[in-house]
């Protein structure tokens, strides 16, 4: 299947600038680019999509480059529904060092920074060079203005089209990229781009957006109890994100598997029957939470991951690692109690049960089990000595209601 064909297969296309892109596509050979904006010092999983047609088209003989946004992340792409709040020089220069390594190591992009050509670029340069070759009507009718107009936009943030414009045309300029992808809310500043060197070099320069990856209900996926799925494993664990894609909703996984993951069509399509006929075995789900995690973070982290979910839902929790336990509880409420407190009170203070009198029927029917093991004694204590790593109880509640309790120092 040949590269067009396939991300059309994908639904990875959305709008594309010129119906001449697809044979060109197909062809291989183009310098293309992709942006981010250094709001954060890790990628997430909804940049993800992005990056793997980047990495798709590499592979089929493009070329692709990643473009951090240290000028324009100073300034703050508009949102649609309000002004994004300025970050600091400073946090800005600190994210932009931890994505271009994150970048280069997990996708083996070429990384540039568009505030090299911008930051000695002078106000009257800025509106001679650029500002006389966009129309204020023209800008006006872009989606991501005309969406603000009713509430008011700063000027700052009006100037960002330009700003992304003039990265497209420096690009274009030294180092022949003909092309930039992104995310479908970013066309009217992709078109823009696309004007600015037809005007200033009169050659064709070429975009293509894919759509955004979202829930059933329209929101943006990628978030789970209201946190990101971010791509640094040290923000969000490989068994958080095993949890996040196994719970993936039924009617988009296949989506999902599309977008997220290099499956071939045969055997996404075997998936898609799957998840249609036997849907209780969520082998689409797995699928796509092996496919994700290995890319990322390898095997290892992979296998780890499934061995945690296990050994939750039906295993002793005494055969993971202190390191495993604490990634099996990281969502979990941690109560502090006193050192060396009744386990009936505990129960009741973690809000697994509402008395003691509750509390003490739970544990000698059975229905207690404290750091893996089945606790009858209605006298039993709790304590930091009997703790994994003197400070973590896990208690779990008939067979799958978890709590964690720390003990006050």
């Amino acid at each position: 299947m040949k590269i067009f064909d396939e991300l059309k297969w994908r639904g990875l296309i959305k709008d594309i600038s010129s119906p001449e892109l697809e044979d060109k596509l197909n062809q291989g050979g183009m310098t293309f680019y992709i942006g981010t904006d250094p709001t954060g010092d890790s990628l997430h999983i909804g940049h993800f999509s992005s990056f793997l047609i980047s990495k798709r088209l590499k592979d089929a003989g493009h070329n692709p480059i990643l473009l951090v946004g240290g000028a324009t992340g100073l300034i703050g792409d508009p949102k649609p529904d309000s002004e994004r709040p300025m970050i600091s020089k400073e946090e800005v220069a600190h994210n932009i060092a931890s994505l271009k390594k994150q970048a280069e190591d997990i996708f083996g992009f070429e990384v540039v920074d568009n505030y090299e050509w911008t930051k000695d670029l002078t106000i009257i340069d800025f509106l001679r060079e650029y500002g006389k070759f966009f129309n204020v009507n023209y800008m006006l009718n872009k989606d991501i203005v005309r969406r603000r107009l009713d509430e008011g936009i700063t000027y700052t943030e009006f100037s960002y089209m330009i700003m992304q414009a003039m990265d497209f045309y420096h690009l274009y300029k030294t180092r022949d990229c003909q092309m930039q992808v992104a995310g479908q809310d970013q066309w009217g500043n992709m078109t823009a781009g696309i004007e600015l060197i037809r005007k200033k070099l009169n050659k064709e320069a070429y975009a293509f957006t894919m759509p955004l990856l979202t829930k059933s209900d329209g929101t943006k996926f990628g978030k789970t109890n209201g946190k990101a799925i971010w791509l640094d494993i040290n923000k969000t664990s490989a068994y958080e994100m095993y949890q996040f894609f196994v719970n993936s909703e039924d009617d988009k996984v296949i989506d999902y598997l599309k977008f997220l993951t290099f499956l071939s069509p045969e055997e996404i399509e075997k998936l898609a029957l799957s998840n249609a006929n036997e849907p209780h075995l969520r082998l689409a789900h797995k699928a796509l939470a092996k496919e994700v995690i290995t890319f990322l973070h390898g095997q290892e982290a992979y296998d780890s991951a499934v061995k945690i979910a296990k050994t939750f839902f039906k295993g002793d929790i005494r055969d993971l690692t202190y390191a495993e336990l604490k990634q099996g509880v990281a969502d979990l409420e941690k109560t502090v109690v006193e050192n060396d407190i009744p386990l009936t009170d505990a129960l009741v203070k973690i809000g697994a049960c509402n008395s003691k009198r509750e509390a003490r029927d739970l544990i000698k029917g059975s229905s207690i089990t404290v750091n893996g093991e089945k606790i009858t004694d209605i006298e039993y204590r709790l304590n930091a000595q009997k703790a994994f790593n003197n400070e973590l109880t896990i208690i779990r509640k008939g067979k799958k209601f978890y709590f964690a309790i720390n003990f006050a120092k």
